[in-house]
This record gives C-alpha cells, sequence and structure tokens, in this order.
C-alpha cells in the first residue's frame, strides 16, 4: 500500500491522462467483446484515480445549491454523477479501429492548476482536441473539467444542471442523470 501511494503521489499531470487514455484504448480494442457492462467496470477504477468527482459535480452546482443539501443528497449526487462520468466514457469508447491519443503539452494554469492538452486521431483521420485541466487533491493530481475541441463540459453541464435545480430542483437533477445513465448504456 505505502509503495502504490508513494507511485501515486509521484505522477505527473500528464502521466495521469496518459493512464487514463490507455486504459480507453485498452477498453476500445475490447469493447464489442466486453460489451457496456464490462467497459463500465473496466474503466471504473481509472475514472475514480484520474477524476475528482466530487469537486467536479460541486463545481457544476456552485456553492448555492451544494450548500443546500444534506449530507445525504450530497452523497447522492456525488455517486450518480460519478456513474455518469463511467456510463459516458463506457458509452463513447466502444471499439478500436485505429485511434490514437497523443500528448501535446503540459502547462501550468492560476490556482495551481494544470494544463494537459492531447489529441485523438481518429480512423479517418480526424483530430479530436482533449484539453484537461487538473489540479492537486491529497498530493495526487486529478481532473477538474475537460475541454472537447475547445468547449468545457463543466461549463455545459453546470448551465443545464442549475437550470434543472432552479426550476425543478434536487429530484429532478437525480432523475435528469439516471436518464443519462440509461442512454449512454444504449451506446453499445
Amino acid at each position: 500500500m505505502v509503495a502504490s501511494a508513494s507511485a501515486a503521489t509521484s505522477e505527473t499531470p500528464e502521466q495521469v491522462i496518459q493512464k487514463l487514455q490507455s486504459s480507453l484504448i485498452q477498453v476500445m480494442r475490447e469493447g464489442p467483446q466486453l460489451g457496456y457492462e464490462g467497459r463500465f467496470k473496466a474503466l471504473a477504477p481509472t475514472i475514480d484515480q484520474s477524476h475528482d468527482i466530487e469537486l467536479i459535480i460541486k463545481t457544476i452546482l456552485g456553492a448555492t445549491y451544494w450548500s443546500q443539501l444534506d449530507n445525504d443528497q450530497k452523497n447522492l449526487v456525488v455517486d450518480t454523477f460519478r456513474q455518469l462520468s463511467i456510463a459516458t466514457y463506457a458509452g463513447r469508447f466502444t471499439q478500436h479501429e485505429g485511434e490514437q491519443f497523443e500528448v501535446i503539452e503540459q502547462r501550468e494554469l492560476p490556482h495551481e492548476q494544470m494544463l494537459v492538452r492531447s489529441q485523438l486521431t481518429k480512423s479517418d483521420g480526424g483530430i479530436v482536441n482533449f484539453d484537461y485541466v487538473l489540479q492537486q487533491k491529497e498530493g495526487r493530481w486529478r481532473i477538474v473539467n475537460i475541454l472537447f475541441d475547445g468547449v468545457s463540459d463543466l461549463a455545459i453541464k453546470r448551465g443545464e444542471y442549475r437550470s434543472i435545480m432552479q426550476k425543478d430542483g434536487f429530484p429532478a437533477l437525480i432523475e435528469l442523470l439516471k436518464e443519462k445513465i440509461n442512454l449512454a448504456k444504449q451506446n453499445q
């Protein structure tokens, strides 16, 4: 346990992203055989280690909505959002057709954050840019935002989730997340 803890501490932001992307490629290679459930199970430990799920959902909801939730609601939204995050990867990275990830650069950002820029070269030669924003939590670098071709996943979810909270409340947000999980399952 001590050896793995010190290994985790020494991982650079770039190494965190490379490990995530390596897991994605591996799951894509085995995707059809694994099916959705197998991909979900294979990716869960990687997502748990690479993403700061609690901070991401807290940031999406904002201090006002987050502070209105009791501990059970906080635990429920963190767990449901975690499931959605893993489900999204499992539903999108389904098979390998020669795609390759490449880390382009790592650089410092304000507020003790780091940016790791990478590209996914698709089988048709198209390029998708992934920019990961990471910050340290308990001595380990964790993803706190992802930009796809310059569009912040956090910003998109922030608008959508806060609107649901404002109009329909917490139960409606949980239902929305569960619906999105079910949609991801359909991408087999």
